[in-house]
């Protein structure tokens, strides 16, 4: 019994804590260059303070409708979620991505396997990441440039030659 007690203990005291109106500052990063990943990367970060103090707070992140694990940082209150699409499939614009604490993310999970409105399931905050897209490079590669304009000077010199030698 004795076991049993410390154990349901040793469950509570690892349990996540609830974050009463949580105070947040966010950062984010974004893939800009297409011509040297092979997938557009977004990676949000951020500082969180709860309003009752709390620091061991387990997060969970929805992009539009797909979940994702939230890391806590080594820093106190740091948190930060990353995910990567395909070039094309990240389209610019922006994405509002959800945190949900424990009690919110069940309710989502819920919601989802009993096919319910997930949208009513209100998340803890939520943080906005503007994607400008993904440069593909130029239309035109250097090389075809390079390669055309030695032609032109090369069919230049050749008529000027020839209208000089005739």
């Amino acid at each position: 019994m004795a076991v049993l007690a410390a154990l349901l203990l040793l469950a509570l005291g690892a349990a996540a804590e609830p974050c009463p109106e949580p105070t947040i500052v966010p950062s984010y990063y974004t893939t800009s260059d297409a011509v040297i990943s092979s997938e557009s990367v977004f990676v949000v970060e951020i500082s969180l303070a709860c309003k009752n103090g709390a620091q061991n707070v387990a997060l969970y992140a929805d992009v539009n409708g797909k979940q994702f694990p939230v890391t806590r940082g080594q820093d106190v209150g740091r948190y930060q979620v990353s995910w990567s699409l395909e070039h094309r499939s990240a389209q610019s614009g922006t994405y509002e991505v959800k945190f949900f604490d424990e009690e919110s993310y069940s309710a989502l999970r819920k919601a989802q396997r009993n096919n319910e409105d997930v949208s009513r399931v209100r998340p803890l905050f939520t943080v906005n990441v503007d994607h400008r897209g993904a440069w593909n490079g130029p239309w035109v590669s250097t090389e075809v440039v390079a390669a055309t304009i030695g032609l032109l000077v090369y069919y230049l010199a050749f008529s000027t030659k020839s209208s000089i030698q005739a």
